[in-house]
């Protein structure tokens, strides 16, 4: 029958502890519109048919090019941010679990030997008579029970417990938003080394050029049709082309360092085959969706919602204190002077202890600990505001870029045409003796400018495109099913299988 108490009373309990003060949430406006920036800038606008959204498209659909692919590849497996992103996921799943294991009590074994010695004169009465030196007592006993179980009537615990739940949360699209990061970043240092790359090879080239119209111009002064001013023109354009190289070269050298350091691995051996610095090459078509999809597509945008929550249930928590807090404490067991008794009959015995505590002054810290999560939501409302202006901003800014590099790469492809054909007048001109060196110089010079900003640009371009894809929440698999927590079950991430997305 006593026992029925004890089970009727943590029923009682689980009753009382369905409810929590923890305010309605509502998401707020994200202070973006629904709809692109338009103008002639925006050639090209994303679609809102029923196309896959970018975020939707994996990493290994976009980027086309096999080197690339194994470089992302070896570094979701290695890179040292992204394993601590994945450790910080399962910190924040063992928070939650500590934070959750209050809402049940603790449930503990004891049992306990007490020996007490009384010396005659102590207590009279208790000693009996013929025993001058006192008397021992001593007892067993064993027993299950629970010790100071606060009762969350007002939803204290569960509110704690929900915003390290966000919290969780929040870290597995943390996560998300590193190996989204990691991804650009392995394709700019990849595009980068490969638009070095060409820049080294198109000085060597410029410099065998260079050096053989100074070899002619060496002749005509050897000869004394050509200047001294001439030969000394001609030698700067080739020590250009010597420091050029030089330059190159260390920067090709370093892009390969920084790529290794991105990787966390050692690179492929067989990088150096990798192929020009073609945009058809390395990136697919982008398709892309409206303003509104961000909301559900960036992780980031979905962390800092996530925070919001937990702010959220902490003002549940907060306002909690003001209300009364019930403790139990309770056990069952046995209790004998003889260790052979205390499955004997006769010998169980149990306690229960129930307690309330109601806050009447504390100095005021209770309404400033409800002052402080209330200010500490308003925070994360305008972090999680401006994170979507962010991602609006650089939407827009990858899209501005997107419709007006095609035309300034076809323009300075006429750029570049023009400028190897006055090059190559010129030369003719002056070997026939009608033009002088100068002329020859300075559209040397013209071409091998328009020549490194030809590839300035087509890698511009193509970074462009992966910001573009990054922003709007590519590089991850956004088809990968989000946790969720029921009651009574602990959400599990996908940890394991999330590097091969």
């Amino acid at each position: 029958m006593r026992t029925q108490n004890l089970v009727a009373a943590a029923a009682a309990a689980a009753v009382l502890c369905a409810c929590t003060l923890q305010p309605p949430y509502h998401r707020p406006s994200s202070g973006a519109g629904n709809l692109w920036p338009t103008g002639p800038a925006y050639a090209q606008q994303p679609v809102s048919s029923a196309e896959m959204p970018a975020a939707d498209v994996g990493w290994q659909e976009f980027f086309s090019d096999p080197q690339l692919r194994e470089l992302i590849g070896i570094a979701l497996q290695n890179n040292r941010d992204l394993r601590v992103a994945a450790l910080n996921i399962e910190q924040a799943q063992a928070q939650y679990r500590v934070q959750r294991s209050a809402l049940f009590p603790g449930i503990s074994a004891s049992g306990s030997d007490s020996v007490e010695h009384l010396p005659p004169g102590v207590a009279i009465g208790v000693v009996p008579a013929g025993a001058p030196n006192g008397v021992t007592f001593r007892t067993y006993s064993a027993g299950l029970g629970f010790a100071s179980y606060i009762l969350d009537v007002f939803g204290r615990v569960r509110s704690l417990s929900r915003s390290a739940l966000e919290q969780y949360f929040a870290q597995i699209e943390t996560r998300k938003s590193v190996q989204i990061s990691l991804v650009a970043e392995v394709a700019d240092a990849y595009l980068s080394y490969l638009s070095d790359r060409s820049l080294l090879a198109l000085a060597q080239q410029t410099y065998t050029s260079q050096n053989a119209s100074l070899n002619l111009t060496q002749q005509s002064f050897n000869a004394g049709v050509g200047t001294a001013l001439d030969l000394a023109q001609s030698q700067q354009t080739v020590y250009t082309a010597q420091a050029n190289i030089a330059q190159f070269t260390r920067q090709v050298a370093q892009d390969l360092n920084g790529l290794q350091l991105v990787l966390g691995a050692a690179l492929p051996p067989d990088l150096d085959q990798a192929p020009g610095l073609n945009g058809e090459q390395f990136l697919e078509t982008l398709p892309a969706g409206l303003p509104s999809d961000l909301l559900t597509r960036r992780p980031d945008i979905a962390a800092a919602e996530d925070k919001l929550k937990a702010a959220n249930a902490n003002i549940g928590a907060a306002r909690a204190a003001f209300f009364p807090s019930i403790t139990l404490t309770g056990s069952l067991g046995s209790a004998s002077t003889q260790l052979s008794g205390l499955l004997g009959h006769g010998s169980q015995e149990w306690t229960f202890e129930p307690s309330i505590s109601l806050p009447i002054f504390a100095g005021g810290a209770n309404v400033a600990n409800l002052d402080l999560a209330r200010v500490e939501k308003n925070v994360a409302i305008a972090q999680y505001q401006e994170t979507i202006q962010t991602a609006f901003r650089d939407v827009s800014n990858a899209l501005a870029a997107r419709g007006t590099f095609e035309q300034q790469i076809l323009a300075e492809e006429h750029l570049v045409d023009a400028a190897n054909m006055a090059y190559q007048l010129s030369l003719q001109l002056f070997r026939q003796g009608v033009a002088n060196f100068l002329s020859v110089l300075d559209s040397q010079v013209t071409l091998y400018q328009a020549q490194q900003t030809l590839i300035a640009i087509r890698l511009a371009r193509l970074q462009n495109l992966v910001a573009l894809y990054t922003a709007l929440g590519g590089g991850w698999n956004a088809r990968t099913v989000r946790p969720v927590a029921t009651a009574g079950q602990l959400p599990t991430s996908k940890i394991a299988g999330e590097a091969a997305d």
